[in-house]
Formats: structure tokens, sequence, C-alpha cells
């Protein structure tokens, strides 16, 4: 019985390793036909006004480079663009960097203070008085802590030229890495979640749309209820991407380059406790047995289990071989979404760690339906729909890591 517990491990590894081969073509084929498409990349039809572009950014305390991230919004090569910070109140640290930006780029940056607290998704709170301050048609949700490549804005106002097109999300890719939990983040971000984004549409037409970068028009969100109707909704990119799909007929579109999460200065812990939360948002997104296979991608935990339950030369030669197919695939993709940045020595051990580390938050997320969020502890319900928290578990909250609105991505 354990040796043949062992066996179907070992081969459910080779599966994931397999699996990850398939991604690592699609990822390829992507960058590759995205660079030549960048080469020729045109500026809106000739003869027509740029569409203007309102950038929704909700900040919540001071992320890495905070400064840098907006001063990157503020001088982008567009002719009619603004960019709306929101923060909930006066009190938040952001507050100050946010009026720093609006005195320094009058023309480009407004402030707005959040009206109320209509729901429990704080991100969401903020984008209803965003999106009500907005000038343009186009809406951009983009995180407080990411920054883009050249071509960002007219790649957006190119696509929606076609009126089948409801949504454009960006891959994501992470670049900044000072600590080992920031290296750990950034791999993910590059090697698993965006190239996870590329791969699932290329392969299967399967859409994750992800609210780090994700434009809309105004029209289409207002279809939908506006952002209102996920006030109550955790993974609210995932939800919209949906319903742009299935209620409104419309095509979800990823675009040609990634925007990159910024992240410097994130500890192991703070690593840890993100993805722990965010295992759980995407369990209740998916059925369980596409949460089940969708561990094979993390094939490595996997092999080692089946190496201990029944050692021998060939478990181990397997266990060898998984790890370092994975190594290849995650240091491979993690250079190329970055192109320009460096690649720490500590790349290759950090891939391994963060693989642990990820197999104890998706096992976490298999039983765990509660997360402790920014002072609240919230149940979170099929379709990542939030309960309130109840007095008794609100007295209990210890004093948490502040979590930065944008960090909430469902996959």
């Amino acid at each position: 019985m354990t040796h043949a517990l062992s066996l179907t491990l070992l081969t459910a590894a080779l599966l994931g390793v397999a699996a990850l081969g398939l991604q690592f073509f699609f990822v390829l084929r992507y960058l590759r036909s995205a660079s030549r498409a960048r080469t020729s990349q045109a500026r809106p039809s000739p003869g027509r006004p740029p569409a203007g572009i309102s950038i929704l950014k909700p900040l919540c305390g001071v992320d890495d480079d905070l400064e840098a991230n907006l001063a990157w919004f503020a001088t982008l090569d567009y002719p009619a663009y603004e960019v709306i910070l929101g923060v909930k109140d006066t009190r938040d640290p952001a507050y100050a960097v946010a009026r720093a930006a609006v005195a320094r780029w009058p023309h480009i940056m407004r402030l707005e203070l959040q009206h109320g607290e209509p729901g429990l998704n704080p991100k969401v709170n903020q984008l209803i008085t965003l999106a009500g301050a907005a000038r343009y048609d186009l809406l951009l949700i983009s995180d407080s802590n990411t920054r883009a490549g050249a071509g960002y804005l007219e790649e957006i106002a190119r696509t929606f030229e076609d009126p089948t097109v409801g949504c454009i999300s960006h891959p994501v890719s992470g670049i900044g890495e000072r600590t080992l939990g920031s290296l750990m983040d950034n791999l993910y971000q590059g090697a698993t979640a965006g190239s996870g984004q590329i791969a699932a549409k290329q392969a299967v037409n399967q859409d994750i749309v992800v609210g780090k970068s994700m434009a809309l028009r105004r029209e289409d969100v207002e279809s939908l209820g506006g952002f209102y109707s996920v006030r109550n909704v955790l993974a609210e990119d995932y939800v919209i991407g949906r319903w742009v799909t299935r209620r409104l007929g419309k095509r979800a579109v990823v675009a040609r380059s990634p925007v990159y999460n910024v992240s410097q200065k994130k500890s192991v812990q703070a690593f840890f406790k993100r993805y722990a939360r965010w295992s759980i948002i995407h369990h209740t997104c998916v059925p369980t047995p596409v949460y089940l296979a969708q561990s094979l991608l993390n094939p490595l935990p996997w092999a080692l289990l089946g190496a201990l339950l029944s050692p021998s030369a060939l478990a181990l030669g397997v266990v060898g071989g998984v790890a370092l197919a994975k190594l290849v695939h995650d240091v491979t993709l993690f250079h190329l979404m970055r192109p320009g940045q460096s690649t720490p020595w500590m790349t290759a051990p950090a891939v391994l760690l963060k693989d642990l580390l990820l197999f104890a938050a998706w096992a976490n997320g298999l039983f765990a339906r509660t997360v402790d969020w920014r002072g609240n502890k919230l149940r979170v319900m099929p379709g990542s729909k939030l309960v309130p928290p109840t007095p008794e578990l609100t007295g209990r909250l210890s004093t948490t890591e502040p979590e930065r609105t944008g960090e909430l991505i469902a996959g």
C-alpha cells in the first residue's frame, strides 16, 4: 500500500513536470509573438483622437518605492489620461505621499478620499469613489505597487477600438527584490502567476483576469451594476472578468507585455501569510477537483512525499529530476518575464523554499475559509463572497500586519 501510494505521488509529480513543460512552451511562443507585435505597434487609428483613459489607483499604506511608482505613472507618453489616487481617509500614511504627487503633477494627478464604506472589500470601496470621479470612459484599475513597460496606454486604447473587447488585463511579473521574501514573491509573480495567465489563455482560452492592471469601459462596468456589485467579493477582479465574458458576451484580452509588481522588502513570513490567504481565495473560486489538480504545477513537494514514503534510488532520481526541471522552468521564466533585470544568485535556492511554502499554503487552503485581513477576520464563501465579521471574532483579533489593497488576486 505504501509503495503504491509512493508510486502514485511520483507519477503525479512527473505529470506536473509535463504540464510545466507545456506552460513553458506557450509562454515562450507568446513572448515571441508579443515582441513582434510591439515592434510593429501602431498608435490609435489616424484621424480619430486618442481615447481618454482614467487610471484608478487605490492606495493603502506606503508600498515599497511608492513615490517612484507614482512618478512612473505621472510621466507616461500618452496624450489623454489622468491618474486618480484614492485613500480611505487622511490617517492613511499614503495620504501625504499622494498629496505630494498631486502637488508635483497637478495636470495629471488628482486625490480622492473614499466616500462611505459600502462593502467589505476595501479596494472596491475605493474604486466606487474613484470611478465616480473619473473624467474618461476607459477605466484602468492600477495597483499602487506596479509599473509597466513602454506603450502601456497605447495598447489599451488600441485594444478597445474593437467593440467585442470588454476587458484587458496584463500578465504579472515582479521586480525590485532586496530580501528573500520579496525574491520569492517576485519569482511567484513571474514564473507562476503571470506565466499561468498567459498559458491558460494560449492553451485553453481560459481567462484569468488579474486586477493589478485591468481596463474596462465605463458603460460595461455600469451594465454589470458598477463596482458596487462586487463590494462584498474578495476576488473582485476574477468575478468581473467572468461577468464580462458570460453576462456581456465580450472578450477578455491578455496584454502583450507584463506589469511589474514592485516588491523590495517583504519578509518570508509576510510572503507565506499572503499566499496562505490567496490559497483560500483561490479555492473558493474554483471547484475542489480543479484546486487539487492545479497543485501538480508545484510538483516537487509531491515527489518528496513519494520518496519519503518509499525511499529508493528510483524515487531519489525522480526527486532530483523534478527539482532540476522546476529550477529551469522558474529561473528561465523569471528572467524572460522581466527583461533588463538581473537574476540574483539566490534565485535557485529561493525557488525550492518558495515551492515548499506554497505547498503548505495550498494545503491550508483545502480546509480554511477564514482570512485575517486589515484588522478583520472574515469568512470567505463560494465565489470569494465575504461574510461580515462577528463581534466575537473581531474582539479576539490580534494586531496583524496591514495588507496592501491590490494584492488580492485570483487565478
